[in-house]
């Protein structure tokens, strides 16, 4: 198992956030986790980086339990891709990607072979070699998500967390954002609040609701019409997309 989650609890300020969280994600899978806002979707991933820390429970990344593992370690082994990052700096796309070696390199070590294969890499698997020396700030929004993906694969990670990457994209660059992040041959576990492009590209969905994990499974088994109406409190009518036969939902109003 690459991450497992066992009876995780989180608060802050008080407050329980993260209630009791169990779940397993086996290793090279996509796991779509979501949930109403404040559901606890990004406490639970930071949580799962090592960023914060659990107030009980237990999370393991392989055989090693995280609270053991020095910082440094879980950053070469966890790679996590916010909602946004924005930059005024004068950095071109390679600069960028350059930063995800930073868990793997001393203060005085001089850059290698090794890492400059390993940006190379992270560059071709988003698509974005041929931009490598563009400037950031002329990028589009896609284009930028794209090398924050490259810049979390320039770690050499087994497990790559990412918080909303389709917000603020239009459908064509989700797309793309998702198609991409299901095919890389690694763990990953994906935060979205579109309930179809979850069904469409992870192979596991888990549904959180006030920080409680509701459900979890493959999308046809856990996005009911009924999850819907009781975690998120809109009706819906689920049918069978003619396109790529899996389940498309139709949202119809929301229940008073």
């Amino acid at each position: 198992m690459s991450i497992s989650i066992s009876d995780v609890h989180w608060a802050t300020s008080g407050v329980l956030v993260v209630k009791g969280v169990s779940l397993e994600v086996p290793t090279g899978q996509t796991l779509g986790l979501i949930g109403p806002n404040g559901s606890g979707k990004s406490s639970l991933l930071r949580l799962i980086g090592g960023l914060r820390k659990v107030k009980s429970g237990v999370i393991t990344l392989g055989d090693t339990r995280i609270e053991t593992m020095p910082r440094r370690d879980i950053a070469k082994r966890v790679a996590f891709v916010e909602q946004q990052a924005t930059t005024e700096t004068q950095v071109t796309v390679t600069e960028v990607v350059r930063l995800g070696r930073t868990p793997h390199r001393g203060p005085l070590a001089p850059w290698s072979t090794v890492d400059e294969e390993a940006v190379d890499n992270a560059l071709r698997q988003v698509g974005m070699i041929g931009k490598s020396r563009q400037l950031w700030h002329t990028l589009s929004g896609g284009e930028r998500q794209r090398v924050h993906i490259a810049r979390a694969l320039a770690q050499t990670p087994s497990e790559l967390l990412l918080d909303e990457p389709t917000n603020h994209l239009d459908i064509q660059h989700q797309l793309e954002i998702l198609s991409l992040v299901s095919k890389l041959p690694i763990t990953s576990i994906v935060a979205l609040h579109d309930l179809n492009l979850a069904a469409m590209f992870c192979d596991r969905i888990a549904v959180l609701s006030q920080g409680r994990l509701a459900a979890v499974g493959p999308a046809d088994e856990v996005l009911t019409e009924e999850l819907i109406a009781d975690v998120f409190g809109v009706r819906a009518h689920i049918e069978r997309s003619p396109h790529h036969g899996r389940q498309h939902i139709h949202f119809l109003d929301c229940i008073s």
